[in-house]
Order: C-alpha cells, then sequence, then structure tokens
C-alpha cells in the first residue's frame, strides 16, 4: 500500500514537472529556441492567480480567476517575444539562452517585491478533500492534476499534428527564412507560441499551488522540468509529459528508500545516464531538415 500511496504522488508531481517540460518542448518544437525561464513563468502565474483570489481588491471564484491568470500568462508570453526575444532574431542560439536565463532572474525578483518571499498558499475548490480506498488515501488536487495534465498533452498533441497552424509552427522551426518565403507568418507564430507556453506556465503554476505553498524560488523547479524535457527528448509532447513523470516517481522513491540526498540527485543522474545510453531522448522525434 505504501508503493502504491509513493506512486501516486510522484505521478501527481510528475504532472506538473511535465507541464513545465511541455513549455520548454513547445517553444523548442515550434523555434528551436530553450526558454529557461519557463520555470519562473509558472512561478508568476501562481502568483497572479493567488493574487486574482485571496485579496479583497480582486476576490475573485477561482474558476474565473484561473481562466484569467492563463490569459495574463499568455500576453506576458507574448509580450517577452515581441520585445525582447525578437531583438535577437538571426543570433545564435546561445544568446537566448543567456537571454531567457536573465529574464528567469528578473521574474523572481519582480515575484519577491510584489509578493515578497514567504511561502503563500492559494485556496482551491481541492484544498484538504481526500477521496479513500481501502486504506489507499488519494487527494483530490492529485486527481485534478494528473487529470488536467492528460488532456492538455493530447491537445497539444492533436493541435501540432492536426492543425493548418500546428503544421505552420513546424514548418517555421525546420527553417524559418524558407516557411517566411512560403508565406507563413513566422514572427506571428513565434509570439503565438510564446503565448501558449505562457498560458501553459500559469496552469503549471496553479496546480503546483493546488499541492502545496508558493514562493518566488519555486521557478527553480524549472531545471528538474528541463532534466525531464531531455529524459523525454526535446521535440516530443508526450515524451515531456513522460520524461516528468519519470522525475515524478523516482524523487519519492529515492527519498524513501534511498540515502539522504538522493532524492535531489537522482532527477540528473538519470538525465546524465539517459544523455549518455541515448542522446536524443527516450522518445525523440529526429528529422532532417526540409528546406
Amino acid at each position: 500500500m505504501e508503493v502504491v500511496q509513493l506512486l501516486l504522488g510522484g505521478i501527481a508531481s510528475g504532472c506538473i514537472y511535465g507541464l513545465i517540460a511541455l513549455g520548454f518542448v513547445l517553444i523548442y518544437k515550434a523555434t528551436e529556441s530553450v526558454n529557461f525561464a519557463q520555470g519562473d513563468m509558472m512561478m508568476l502565474g501562481a502568483f497572479i492567480t493567488l493574487q486574482l483570489t485571496n485579496t479583497d481588491y480582486w476576490n475573485l471564484p477561482f474558476w474565473a480567476a484561473v481562466p484569467l491568470a492563463i490569459a495574463i500568462m499568455a500576453v506576458i508570453g507574448y509580450g517577452l517575444e515581441a520585445l525582447v526575444i525578437r531583438k535577437l532574431f538571426g543570433q545564435p542560439q546561445f544568446a537566448v539562452v543567456i537571454l531567457t536565463i536573465a529574464i528567469g532572474f528578473v521574474l523572481r525578483f519582480i515575484a519577491g517585491f510584489i509578493w515578497g518571499h514567504q511561502p503563500q498558499s492559494l485556496e482551491t475548490p481541492f484544498t484538504g478533500i481526500n477521496l479513500r480506498f481501502s486504506g489507499l488515501v488519494i487527494g483530490l488536487d492529485e486527481v485534478f492534476v494528473i487529470g488536467v495534465t492528460l488532456v492538455l498533452t493530447l491537445g497539444l498533441y492533436l493541435f501540432f499534428a492536426k492543425t493548418k497552424l500546428g503544421i505552420a509552427m513546424q514548418a517555421a522551426s525546420q527553417n524559418q527564412l524558407a516557411a517566411y518565403y512560403m508565406g507563413v507568418p513566422v514572427k506571428l507564430i513565434n509570439g503565438i507560441i510564446w503565448a501558449m507556453a505562457g498560458g501553459i506556465a500559469a496552469v503549471a503554476g496553479v496546480m503546483f499551488a493546488a499541492r502545496g505553498a508558493i514562493d518566488p524560488s519555486m521557478g527553480l523547479l524549472g531545471i528538474k522540468a528541463f532534466a525531464a524535457a531531455v529524459i523525454g527528448g526535446f521535440g516530443s509532447l508526450p515524451g515531456a509529459l513522460i520524461g516528468g513523470l519519470i522525475i515524478g516517481i523516482i524523487e519519492p522513491f529515492a527519498a524513501r528508500y534511498g540515502a539522504p540526498g538522493y532524492s535531489q540527485i537522482a532527477p540528473y543522474a538519470l538525465m546524465l545516464l539517459v544523455l549518455v545510453l541515448r542522446p536524443n531522448g527516450l522518445f525523440s522525434q529526429v528529422q532532417s531538415k526540409k528546406v
């Protein structure tokens, strides 16, 4: 029974890692850039939701605050791409990496300045509600996290595979100049991708806040999510989710049965092992570029 309990908790945590990893993969899949501020965007989305629900000024119901927070983060994501990232168009990818790391520091500073550095709680309709089955205790928040993650991953997969806009985004990632000559609005598509990543970050932030306290440093979870994206394979949306699940499951078992500190290094040890044995990730989608 203890193993099942650890497994369920690990799956719920892994879904959060997977959601953040989806943001990494989403941007990389369309632009071949890595946004190392994705974890901090998740943190900002959680605090915006908190601001909308837990203050006397807004005091919105949870189900009204979450869509509004997602929309706000989508606007922020689009704005970051249009006003900051786009200025580096044509520059080496390393410049984009450094810039997104700097954006992460700025977002953490802004969150600390506005909301402080003390842990805060977001009240959700699932707080403190548990389902019991033959001695097994399942938090309703865990069920919610798992369900939302599965639906969102499936929706994104179908979006890229079946819609004209999704296919256009993949064409832009293959060769932006060729896509531009073929009539694809590359700049607009990049902005939409960053907006989608911002919205997903808000969802991940709400999911994390539903299971625990939030503070500006929670954005550092993006490092584990990056490891999840590497394990699953950059460019693979299902791989991002599975990579997150693998890390989420490893952590509680390493903490319970391993030596102290093993749970902290286990995700990165696994990432190194995957990079050695399968450099493109477990579910990589390697393909040659088309011109």
